[in-house]
């Protein structure tokens, strides 16, 4: 199901830049967000760093559910899941996009489509309809993938797992499974990388794609005086 940026309804988004770290837990995805954030502001430009669920108020109360509140069916999780992001994108997403900003957020869609309709077995289209629909069809204009197997990745948790991380490596590698075949489906968003390569090898070159993207979109900002290659993370 090839699933992409439609923005539908909404006005004034091309003025910023949309972008969206996925992976299931353990790949690093806050180290490359917060390295990403440092690369951008040091050449001037506005940075909105937010994350799912969470990201507003309302949403941080949703996340407490979510993470750590016991039992939730299926279809309750995936509601839950819908209405953090509708607000999200309603009071930090949009208005950020329009002000012309790059919006960097840690999970979006895709972890809904990959752990509800991946790891808890609902469909992917009922996900992706619900999504769309909370969000106005606002999708990323990127999506970097950090991947590694889920042995690895259970590895660098350390045994410190929330509700979602404890539910073992079979999910995972089911999650991993979804995650990678979205990948395939829209590649033109997606951007997937080794995530067990060093911290620093992986921020440079998330650092260059994302130049090319606002070299392509015209977006402003100073240039740095070092190129990613060089810029230490």
């Amino acid at each position: 199901m090839a699933i992409g940026l439609k923005n539908s309804g909404l006005s004034g988004l091309n003025k910023g830049l949309f972008i969206s770290f996925e992976g299931i837990d353990g790949v690093g995805k806050t180290t490359q967000v917060e390295a990403l954030r440092d690369f951008l502001q040091a050449r001037g430009l506005e940075v909105v760093v937010t994350r799912e669920p969470g990201g507003t108020p309302l949403g941080e109360q949703l996340r407490n559910i979510l993470l750590h509140g016991g039992a939730i069916s299926a279809r309750t999780e995936a509601l839950l899941f819908a209405a953090d992001r509708a607000q999200h994108a309603a009071q930090i997403i949009i208005p950020a996009l329009r002000r012309g900003a790059v919006v960097i957020t840690d999970r979006y869609i895709d972890s809904s489509l990959a752990y509800q309709s991946g790891g808890r077995e609902l469909t992917m289209q009922d996900v992706c309809d619900l999504s769309e629909w909370a969000s106005n069809c606002l999708w990323p204009n990127r999506t970097y993938l950090l991947d590694m197997s889920e042995k690895d990745a259970a590895v660098r948790l350390h045994g410190q797992a929330d509700r979602m991380e404890s539910a073992g490596l079979d999910f995972a590698r089911r999650t991993r499974e979804a995650f990678l075949d979205l990948s395939k489906q829209n590649a033109q968003r997606f951007c997937v990388l080794d995530a067990t390569l060093p911290a620093c090898d992986l921020s440079k070159l998330i650092a260059k794609d994302v130049c090319k993207l606002m070299d392509n979109a015209g977006i402003g900002g100073e240039k740095s005086p070092e190129s990613p290659e060089n810029q230490g993370f």
